[in-house]
């Protein structure tokens, strides 16, 4: 099969020609964007409750409302992608994206801040969106670097939104945050809409509003838990029921996706040996991955009174974290090289080998603010080596036409670990105490215990990798990813080449 560099726009293009580049850049500049908006309130996080007259439990809603409605929106906006069109499902994000940050940018209560913040949450579907447009219009050869690139994006923005975010509220008042968050996100629509075609690949069918409802509402019952559960106390009892609830909500949703003429997400496909694994290892690797972000900031800023913080300003922890970020992207190519070499299950063990090193080096590297950033560097690299091949896994063993609803339920399983592991720092941290100069501090030991979990957690992710299908054993369940020849959903599958 040959690929020219430009093609004929297929039915539904707005004429744009596949320039892959330009697309590969456009898409994960939105990516980065939209990764920003995870980091961009922590520096107010501690001036909230003053700035919007609140209380800091209710000003920590600021950072639960995106978390929730990001959860909410992943799975739905990528079946929406799938139906309707996945570029038109990424332009309507970001346009919600604009709309969200202005509002927070004229927010002076607490009210509009969330709501704001919820509508920014509400496009986090645009990485798992710009995966599968991919997917939908780059030729083989390209797909993999482009994909890890997309994929790492989710690590890179919020590595760099943190310093970044810091020194905005250092020089000016804090407003412009949130104004120049509306206008990333306004110039990366106006690039998408100019740059990127559609590929035309589409689904059809009904949306399935009672899955969309079902998920929704376990979902919300699950991460609220999750993410308030130590402020309204585990020992209270209203966490646990939330959990119970959600786990019984999951039961019948699932109950009827088996039954939906056309489901939100299709669980004979999910439950595909290499589908199943690999979300997975999303969920357990999300895990790890977000424990050096809870852990590095905080060490950074604790007095030295501790005796091993370091009492550094918060900007200086976000540029200790950037590195991080960089490296995921770095790693980027090498992920989709490695994947070519080998196959994506063998560089998804490899990045959670990587990881774990990464977590062991930073339990005897714990002295410096360089030895931080080498341990946070080399947890990166191993990100960026697993994060590149997730998708590429994902895609190897579902139709073209439920691609970006899978790339999606990958996203969510990895959000989903992010918020377990932020729970559990929070439980760690408050029964894990030091008094020093007359104050209460974390103890030495939580976050050592947290730098544990975390590599334990890279290690279970590589185990279970290691039970994925050999190379090509799934891909011939569906087509090739990155094939130009846009199959109908219902035609035959072909193998990999």
């Amino acid at each position: 099969m040959t690929h020219a560099p430009d093609r004929a726009p297929a039915p539904g293009d707005t004429g744009t020609p596949v320039r892959p580049n330009v697309i590969v850049a456009v898409l994960a500049f939105g990516g980065i964007v939209v990764s920003l908006m995870q980091t961009l309130v922590i520096p107010l996080v501690p001036l909230l409750p003053e700035l919007l007259d609140t209380t800091p439990g209710d000003a920590a809603w600021a950072v639960t409302a995106t978390l929730l409605a990001a959860a909410v929106a992943t799975p739905t906006v990528g079946r929406l992608g799938d139906m309707y069109g996945k570029r038109r499902m990424l332009l309507f994000s970001l346009v919600v994206l604009v709309a969200g940050s202005v509002i927070c940018a004229l927010a002076t209560g607490l009210v509009p801040m969330i709501i704001g913040r919820a509508l920014q949450g509400l496009a986090a579907g645009v990485i798992p969106l710009g995966i599968s447009i991919m997917r939908d219009l780059l030729p083989p050869e390209r797909l993999g670097g482009a994909t890890a690139l997309m994929s790492a994006s989710l690590g890179v923005g919020g590595a760099l939104g943190l310093p970044a975010a810091a020194l905005v509220v250092q020089q000016a008042d804090w407003h412009m945050l949130f104004w120049v968050a509306a206008a990333l996100a306004g110039t990366a629509a106006v690039l998408v809409r100019a740059l990127v075609p559609d590929g035309g690949v589409r689904a059809g069918g009904r949306f399935d509003l009672l899955g969309s409802l079902g998920l929704s509402v376990a979902l919300l019952l699950l991460l609220l838990a999750v993410s308030k559960g130590s402020d309204w106390g585990w020992a209270g009892g209203v966490p646990g029921a939330m959990i119970v609830a959600a786990a019984l909500v999951l039961l019948v949703w699932g109950w009827w996706e088996l039954r939906a003429p056309h489901p939100l997400v299709d669980l004979r496909v999910s439950v595909r040996r290499q589908v199943l694994l690999t979300n997975s290892a999303s969920l357990v690797f999300g895990f790890s991955m977000f424990a050096m972000s809870l852990v590095v900031p905080q060490v950074l800023q604790l007095p030295e009174v501790t005796g091993y913080g370091f009492g550094r300003t918060i900007l200086v922890a976000g540029l200790v974290m950037a590195p991080n970020g960089l490296v995921m992207m770095a790693m980027s190519p090498v992920s989709a090289r490695l994947s070519r070499a080998k196959g994506p299950k063998t560089t998804l063990m490899v990045g959670a080998l990587l990881v774990a090193l990464g977590y062991g080096l930073s339990l005897f590297l714990m002295s410096g603010v360089w030895q931080l950033m080498a341990a946070s560097t080399v947890i990166g690299a191993g990100v960026g080596l697993a994060y590149g091949a997730m998708p590429a896994l994902v895609m190897a063993a579902v139709p073209r036409s439920e691609t970006a609803a899978a790339n999606s339920l990958n996203t969510l399983m990895r959000s989903i670990g992010t918020s377990v592991a932020s729970a559990v720092a929070g439980v760690v941290i408050a029964g894990l105490t030091m008094t020093a100069g007359g104050e209460v501090f974390p103890a030495r030991d939580a976050f050592t215990l947290l730098l544990g979990l975390g590599a334990l957690t890279a290690l279970a992710a590589f185990a279970i990798a290691a039970f994925l299908p050999g190379r090509g054993t799934a891909s011939q369940e569906t087509p090739a990813p990155g094939t130009l020849d846009r199959p109908a959903p219902e035609a035959a599958p072909s193998s990999a080449s």
